[in-house]
């Protein structure tokens, strides 16, 4: 036998003798890996279904409140926060009942709303524009100080123009007039020049400036 003949004659019994030896750990392993794709596949499905249904729901809620069933809407809205906590619809649905909630002037509730709805929000996004609404309520029940640590807690990089704003309302309200103008500039700053809030922000400065003249 030539030695070519001799080495690959050799290394086919090795093989044969590792597949003997091995063989049942590579077909477990492979069930395995099997299992592991199928699992995750059907816990991709399962979310998907979840998302769905979280979906339909808010739809539901949205359509109740517009048609004026505030009842109904309040149902939709308990069914995410219960059967969907970890959706975004949920904390949507949070949202928008805290709104309501100010609107007929139930600040607590609303902040109550708000609060579960940050605990819940998973994306950092929606978790900052939820601080964002809380400072709006706390603002709104006179709690400037409170507010203020509610916007430090959003990221400089998170709706820099609104949360700019509101600290600039909050530093106003506390009677920080130059403090307030500096948010009110940085609010300027991070919006573009055709921003629709650029004009309303202008006229805050101007009655900044005006305030000041008249206390001078």
């Amino acid at each position: 036998m030539a030695f070519e003949e001799y080495d690959n004659y050799e290394q086919s019994e090795r093989v044969q003798k590792w597949l003997r030896e091995n063989g049942l750990s590579i077909v477990a392993g492979i069930a395995i890996g099997l299992v592991g794709i199928f699992g995750w596949q059907q816990w991709r499905n399962h979310q998907a279904r979840n998302e769905s249904m979280a979906s339909q729901l808010y739809k539901q809620a949205q359509i109740a409140q517009v048609s004026g069933k505030p009842d109904i809407a309040t149902q939709f809205t308990d069914q995410l926060m219960t059967d969907f906590p970890k959706s975004p619809y949920a904390v949507f649905a949070a949202s928008d009942r805290a709104k309501q909630q100010m609107l007929a002037k139930q600040l607590d509730k609303a902040e109550a709303s708000l609060a579960w709805a940050e605990s819940h929000a998973g994306d950092p996004a929606l978790k900052s524009l939820t601080q964002l609404r809380i400072a709006q309520v706390e603002l709104a029940r006179d709690n400037g100080a409170a507010a203020l640590s509610t916007l430090d807690r959003i990221p400089a990089t998170d709706y820099q123009g609104l949360a700019q704003e509101l600290r600039g309302d909050v530093l106003v309200k506390l009677g920080r007039s130059d403090d307030a103008r500096k948010a009110y500039e940085a609010a300027l700053s991070a919006l573009s020049e055709e921003a629709p809030q650029r004009g309303a922000l202008k006229m805050k400065l101007d009655d900044l400036a005006v305030a000041g003249k008249q206390g001078a």
